[in-house]
């Protein structure tokens, strides 16, 4: 059964977040070697729970995001695409793999992400 596997927050200013969330929970923060501004969240060892990203806000109003691991992002699509909606297509995510982001009837965002070390 796909689970929730990572989270993103989108932040006008990731720094502040940055300060917020570590001064707050404690949280680690790593900056990604990426195509774009990201920082990866670590939120702890040997507990339940997952890590997540920060990244600059894109849009107004634009909220939380939580990715759902898959075995087929394709397969996955299809199925959204009967129920809700793709707002941003598959794209790859160099040494991660394949992310797609939809929307549920609800209006509600949330990515779902196949591995595949090998996505470039």
């Amino acid at each position: 059964m796909p689970r929730p596997i990572h989270f993103e927050i989108p932040a006008d200013n990731p720094e502040r977040a940055i300060g917020f969330y570590k001064g707050v929970f404690g949280w680690n923060f790593q900056k990604w070697d990426g195509p774009m501004p990201y920082w990866m969240v670590l939120t702890g060892e040997n507990t339940p729970g997952i890590d997540g990203g920060i990244h600059p806000r894109a849009h107004p109003g634009q909220g939380p995001v939580n990715t759902v691991d898959v075995p087929s992002c394709d397969e996955f699509a299809k199925r959204v695409r009967r129920r809700g909606k793709i707002v941003v297509p598959k794209m790859a995510i160099p040494g991660i793999g394949w992310l797609a982001y939809c929307t549920d009837p609800e209006g509600n965002t949330f990515g779902i992400l196949q591995a595949d070390d090998k996505a470039a």
